[in-house]
């Protein structure tokens, strides 16, 4: 999953291809290997260089509940409120008088009513067809990090825990003692 930004960049569109390189580590989760990647960036590892592939797609449907007139007068309410809500506001914030309070709430009454209805009636206009409420999702049966080729060793390190050997200025030779003259 990526986080989108409410500022986007105008970057280039990468064209959908499989990325190329070597694979790091394959855990079950996604979540296994989000958090792989989120150590090796906390490592100042290069991620740009790695990609998540989810490997043997599956669409996995849940089935949450039964579907009943009282269910979908609900949500029909719920969501009919919500409009009903913002056509009142509207109404409040443009009315020449400030009075208007009152009809933020017939807007709502009213969005209600409508909602429920038009929930009700298209259940009814639909119903032996799909009698249940479900969610949807898909998922991978395992996760691969794919690396580029130049940074696998580096990253391997990373992931088993020891860091990369720092570069050290080669010690200076040994210097003997003095001898004590006699």
């Amino acid at each position: 999953m990526s986080n989108q930004s409410l500022f986007p960049r105008r970057r280039p569109v990468l064209p959908p291809v499989l990325p190329r390189g070597e694979v790091l580590a394959t855990y079950s989760t996604y979540a296994d290997a989000q958090s792989a990647v989120d150590t090796l960036a906390k490592a100042d590892f290069p991620v740009k260089q790695l990609a998540i592939v989810g490997n043997d797609l599956k669409s996995v449907e849940r089935v949450t509940g039964k579907l009943t007139y009282g269910r979908v007068a609900l949500a029909g309410a719920a969501s009919g409120a919500w409009l009903g809500i913002f056509f009142g506001i509207l109404f409040f914030l443009f009315s020449p008088t400030g009075s208007s309070l009152p009809f933020v709430f017939a807007a709502l009454i009213m969005g209600a009513g409508f909602g429920m209805l038009l929930g009700i009636a298209s259940y009814a206009i639909n119903r032996r067809r799909r009698d249940f409420t479900s969610t949807m999702q898909v998922i991978a049966t395992n996760y691969q990090i794919i690396v580029d080729v130049e940074l696998v060793n580096r990253a391997r390190n990373l992931l088993s825990g020891f860091r990369e050997a720092e570069p050290t200025a080669p010690a200076a030779p040994p210097v003997d003692p003095p001898v004590p003259s006699q």
